[in-house]
């Protein structure tokens, strides 16, 4: 409707310029919202508020005018001026009734659009290292990502979904000696962990199964582990000696174990990652490529990128280390490629990444982030643009942080001392929908109190348990009808729709209608919110609609008037609850 609004408008103004009432010259951009209040229409334009400056008129005048030229439509009841200059539409009710009838024919397709024209978009989400299980600060990100990669295909385009995997770097190096030191214990050896390393359980059981696998094979004696590594850190304050001495260890580690540490590295990396990929797929969340940092760095695609920067004389040399000069590209500050001891950074690898997928031929590249990655974005940008790359192309939404609260009170947190609540355990708690559903309530970039105990309840304020309930209901309604032997004819019920007259009724059709152009923002803006959003309001609606009137009556008309518009409630549901990665149960 809005697009035939549009169309309507854009031809008054061409008629107006054809007459000489306005100048050929005036440029128009068309702006059709919803009303907020029912006074007012369904549908507002202020474009003759935009236009009165350059016509040099009043913008009611204008409007007038433009109101005199509109041609006439079936779907429009009247056009009036409103405030200042606005321009009104209401819409005739059999217009809004027409929704049930394409609902009904459409079913799953209903929203869908091809207005990406199927053009290649690059997303990349959650990535987060495979130094331990997903926690649920990853699935807020994880849920985000995965909803707007399902938007991005419903409205048209070739969405490849991507984890990048940080298998190569100090963090791996770190685990890998974490997981070999509690395998060493598991010996008998004695020794204080290194209060950098990697703590939580799991690496306790990465390392009991490697010694089912491997056996002693990667025993060493204390003495020789500990040989020349300074001391480690005794107090936050020292902790840098806690640097120190983990970096020391790890190069111990290499020393000793000669071939077996990339061994031990891979085993301790591959089995996190297994479990990564489970608790994704256990979450509804897919990706048609792992992708591997180390792969960058064996294919050469770092050391070239690095290369191009130097030939562009982007980079310099201070204390050893080697500089990217982000500065002239708009960054806070210049960034490190190669650190003084020859390793390259995470910024080298980012750098190689991004011209990798846009040699891919990707059109858009959409990177999403948690907000503690801020900072990642000019850089990157910066590079883009001293490659020659489009960095226009890249689009970075950030995911702020999801905390829990379970009684009322936070439930806190450590990553590196493995005091957290993974993925895995939000899921078994509350549900794989409730999870979903709640991380998606918020806008990515505003901060998210998740509770726990809303998100078990069965009740009205739970919000995936209220759109849920009215799909269950809908369902039985039907399986009623089937028990007091009537029969649900669709075709009396869509030829009937102009009896949909209550005041319920109406507002159930205008959310109805609402929908495509909705799917339209929400993936236009990456804001699935939206969705979850609408899906409470049109829930609303059904409830209200349900507790006021019957649909199972004698007469016939009305019975299958009132089933073809909750059969198309219950549709849409349906599919918003789909996009959310959300089931749409049939009974609760």
């Amino acid at each position: 409707m809005k697009d035939h609004i549009q169309d309507l408008i854009e031809k008054a103004i061409k008629k107006l310029k054809e007459t000489e009432q306005l100048t050929s010259e005036l440029s128009s951009n068309v702006q059709i919202e919803r009303t907020k209040d029912v006074k007012h229409g369904d549908f507002s334009s202020n474009i003759a508020l935009m236009l009165a400056k350059p016509a040099k008129m009043k913008p009611q005048a204008l409007a007038a005018m433009i109101i005199g030229e509109i041609p006439d439509s079936e779907h429009i009841a009247k056009v009036e001026i409103a405030g200042p200059g606005f321009i009104n539409f209401f819409i005739h009710d059999s217009a809004q009734q027409n929704v049930i009838a394409a609902v009904l024919e459409m079913g799953e397709n209903f929203g869908k659009t091809d207005i990406g024209h199927g053009k290649k978009i690059h997303i990349e989400y959650v990535s987060a290292n495979p130094t331990g299980p997903l926690h649920v600060g990853h699935g807020r990100g994880a849920a985000y990502g995965a909803v707007v990669s399902d938007l991005l295909e419903a409205v048209g385009y070739n969405v490849h979904r991507e984890y990048y995997v940080n298998d190569a770097g100090r963090q791996m190096n770190i685990l890998a000696v974490s997981v070999w030191l509690r395998y060493l214990e598991i010996f008998g050896a004695k020794f204080s962990f290194p209060s950098n390393g990697y703590k939580g359980i799991y690496i306790r059981s990465i390392s009991e199964e490697m010694k089912g696998k491997y056996g002693d094979r990667f025993v060493h004696a204390v003495e020789a582990i500990y040989q020349d590594v300074p001391e480690d850190a005794k107090t936050k304050e020292e902790a840098e000696k806690g640097e120190i001495h983990i970096d020391a260890l790890i190069q111990r580690a290499k020393i000793l174990l000669g071939d077996d540490y990339e061994l031990v590295h891979y085993y301790g990396t591959q089995t996190i990652l297994d479990g990564i990929k489970d608790d994704l797929a256990n979450f509804g969340v897919y990706f048609q490529e792992w992708f591997s940092e180390k792969s960058l760095t064996d294919s050469g695609a770092i050391q070239k990128g690095i290369d191009a920067l130097k030939k562009g004389h982007y980079v310099y040399e201070e204390k050893g280390a080697l500089w990217f000069k982000s500065t002239q590209f708009g960054d806070e500050k210049d960034r490190v490629l190669v650190r003084a001891n020859g390793i390259s950074t995470y910024f080298a690898s980012d750098v190689a990444y991004h011209w990798n997928k846009l040699d891919r031929g990707y059109d858009i590249i959409i990177d999403i982030f948690g907000a503690d990655h801020h900072g990642y974005v000019p850089r990157v940008r910066a590079a883009m643009r001293a490659l020659g790359l489009d960095a226009d192309a890249l689009h970075v939404p950030l995911v702020q942080f999801a905390v829990l609260y379970r009684e009322g009170k936070k439930v806190q947190m450590s990553t590196r001392s493995g005091e957290f609540v993974t993925l895995r355990e939000l899921c078994d708690e509350v549900g794989r929908d409730a999870a979903r559903f709640f991380y998606v309530m918020r806008k990515a970039e505003q901060h998210m109190d998740f509770d726990l105990d809303l998100a078990k309840s069965k009740s009205n304020e739970n919000p995936v348990y209220y759109v849920q309930y009215a799909h269950a209901r809908i369902c039985s309604v039907f399986r009623q009808l089937d028990g007091k032997g009537y029969k649900f004819d669709r075709s009396l019920g869509l030829s009937s729709t102009e009896i949909l007259t209550l005041k319920y009724e109406k507002a159930l059709m205008t959310l109805l209608s609402y929908y495509p152009e909705l799917i339209v923002k929400a993936a236009n803006n990456l804001e699935p919110h939206l969705i979850a959003n609408y899906l409470k309001d049109l829930a609303n609606a059904f409830h209200v609609y349900y507790n006021a009137e019957q649909f199972i009556v004698d007469d016939e008309t009305i019975r299958n008037a009132r089933l073809c518009l909750i059969f198309a409630v219950k549709q849409i549901i349906s599919n918003g609850l789909r996009l959310l990665g959300v089931s749409a149960p049939e009974s609760m």
